[in-house]
């Protein structure tokens, strides 16, 4: 038994003439809503007032981008604006323009904190003694 295998199923049918139903759509909300600004506020005005919906109208219809079509990068704008962006700074450090810097050169001027071994003990107590109040805070809440 044979079974025939669809064909070409990413290319949409035209089923208004040349115009596909997304096509059509579109074309028929940008001409509805000229004819309306036409009808309502003069053939000047009207025409003025529905131009940027045409354009748009016609965008939608028929522009890509990427091979995309209009509305999926419309999408994408409207969600860039809404959505919470993260800004981070990151400082960086001037570099002189009369040295050759070579990396050795630029790890030999890093200075390491030298810790002695009354500090390590008394920053080892802070931490124990802060340690210990959170817990004893954590069992006063339970």
């Amino acid at each position: 038994m044979r079974f025939q295998i669809p064909q070409f199923i990413d290319v949409e049918d035209k089923i208004f003439g040349p115009f596909t139903l997304k096509q059509f759509i579109y074309m028929a909300g940008g001409a509805s809503v000229a004819v309306i600004g036409v009808v309502f506020l003069g053939v000047f005005l009207g025409l003025l007032v529905a131009s940027p919906i045409i354009v748009l109208a016609g965008a939608l219809a028929f522009y890509k981008v990427n091979n995309r079509p209009f509305i999926n990068i419309l999408e994408s704008a409207f969600r860039y604006m809404t959505k919470d962006k993260l800004y981070i700074w990151n400082k960086k450090e001037p570099e002189e323009s009369d040295q050759a810097g070579t990396s050795s050169e630029k790890y030999s001027t890093l200075i390491v904190p030298n810790l002695s071994e009354s500090k390590l003990k008394s920053m080892n107590w802070e931490l124990d003694v802060k340690k210990k109040e959170g817990e004893a805070l954590e069992k006063a809440g339970r």
